[in-house]
């Protein structure tokens, strides 16, 4: 499992012309699946995600999380986080999970995080529009 995460005064996701999520503050979290992954794997990064001390403190020092600053998620589905770019130049997907099984742990990712945080999403599989201001900018890479 890989997810990028971008720190964000705004954000949003539109699928043909409708928006599908918006937030205020919060992060955006592309996400994307490989074989590997699992429940336990998705519990983990959500975990990991809502407990990142990636926004500043009384002090501008990084030390606080998202549940401590009262943020929000925009959750994203992308396999193009698996993108492997080793060879020639169109990369290969083929570590990226099938959408079948990427589309029920997406569910189950957005589910877990819903749980703790207020998460908006996009659609698995949509040609989607994302757009965002990133603060910072800060943008942090985690794979399980």
């Amino acid at each position: 499992m890989r997810v990028l995460i971008q720190k964000a005064k705004n954000a949003s996701c539109k699928v043909d012309g409708k928006t599908t999520g918006k937030i205020d503050f919060g992060c955006v979290v592309f996400v994307g699946f490989t074989e590997e992954d699992n429940k336990d794997t998705i519990l983990w990064m959500v975990n990991k995600v809502v407990h990142l001390r990636i926004f500043e403190d009384e002090n501008g020092v990084m030390n606080k999380s998202l549940l401590e600053v009262g943020g929000k998620i925009l959750s994203i589905s992308q396999f193009t986080l698996y993108a492997d770019c080793s060879k020639g130049n169109r990369p290969s997907y083929l570590r990226a999970l099938r959408s079948d099984k990427a589309n029920l742990l997406y569910a189950l990712w957005n589910q877990k995080l819903s749980e703790i945080v207020p998460t908006e999403t996009g659609i698995f599989g949509a040609d989607m529009e994302i757009s965002l201001t990133n603060l910072g900018p800060t943008t942090i890479f985690i794979e399980r």
